[in-house]
């Protein structure tokens, strides 16, 4: 069994209030669950309202197949929502 994780950081500029950004990270979470089938949440920064990081994790049989799946959910969000911009990422692999 393969435990595959990624942390995304993401930067909402020009986002006013809290209710504005929980409304683009639920979102993004909603999508990543819907169509990657990863476990996904909010993790960090919680208070500030021109930032968010998600945290998605799977497992799998394969390290690669789980390293895959991860590359490409990070990098859908960051075709996805052109009100927010990944400010980076780390996958990790056990």
């Amino acid at each position: 069994m393969v435990i595959g994780s990624a942390v995304i950081e993401l930067d909402i500029p020009g986002n006013g209030s809290l209710k504005d950004k929980r409304r683009v990270v639920k979102s993004v979470i909603a999508r990543l669950r819907q169509e990657y089938n990863v476990a996904a949440a909010e993790v960090d920064a919680h208070d500030q309202w021109e930032r968010a990081v998600i945290a998605l994790v799977t497992v799998s049989t394969d390290a690669g197949h789980a390293h895959g799946l991860l590359e490409k959910a990070v990098a859908a969000v960051a075709s996805w929502r052109l009100d927010c911009d990944l400010a980076g990422y780390e996958v990790e692999i056990w």
